[in-house]
């Protein structure tokens, strides 16, 4: 079995600021990537009970990094392992980071930096291809040039390492997923 992937918000970015919001199952893995800034914690959690599933549920959370925008709701999930780019924590054990997620063979994590130093994509293996969560698009239409890149050649090079994985499906951190075809240059 690969894993399934439910996009449980869609981000902006406009005179207002949301994160995408995703839910990865895979066995008994319950994985949410990027729980950060809604309109409203119900954003998050309705369409999370609509797919049947409590937020006690939830067994890991992912960061892409640490801006409030993408961990503003971490607290969520209170029985979450949270993973990010240095470590996996869980109450008060802090271990180093593995790029696989525990029970989760089809998910996996990815150095990408550019958008900060400490930047992760998290790569899903599903039945329909290869699915990227990542914040080195923030939507298909752009920015081109991130005006909060901390290093934007390193951020070109992060997005090309992605490119060249061939993703079906690319899950940008504010706005809905797109096929790297759609990507103009």
């Amino acid at each position: 079995m690969s894993a399934v992937v439910d996009v449980l918000t869609n981000g902006y970015v406009h005179e207002r600021v949301a994160s995408s919001v995703i839910l990865v199952r895979e066995n008994d893995a319950i994985i949410i990537i990027d729980p950060g800034m809604v309109v409203s914690r119900e954003e998050i959690l309705g369409p999370l009970h609509a797919l049947g599933l409590h937020e006690d549920d939830v067994t890991d959370v992912i960061f892409s990094h640490h801006h409030p925008d993408h961990t503003l709701n971490a607290a969520l999930f209170l029985n979450a392992r949270y993973h990010d780019v240095w470590a996996i924590y869980f109450n008060d054990h802090w271990d180093d980071r593995t790029d696989v997620i525990e029970g989760a063979p089809s998910v996996s994590l990815l150095d990408t930096p550019g958008h900060t130093k400490e930047d992760i994509s998290t790569l899903i293996m599903t039945d329909e291809g290869l699915v990227v969560c990542t914040h080195l698009w923030w939507s298909v239409q752009g920015p081109e040039v991130d005006p909060r890149a901390f290093d934007q050649g390193l951020l070109e090079s992060s997005r090309a390492a992605v490119l060249a994985l061939k993703p079906l499906t690319i899950i940008p951190g504010h706005g809905p997923a797109f096929s790297p075809a759609e990507l103009t240059r």
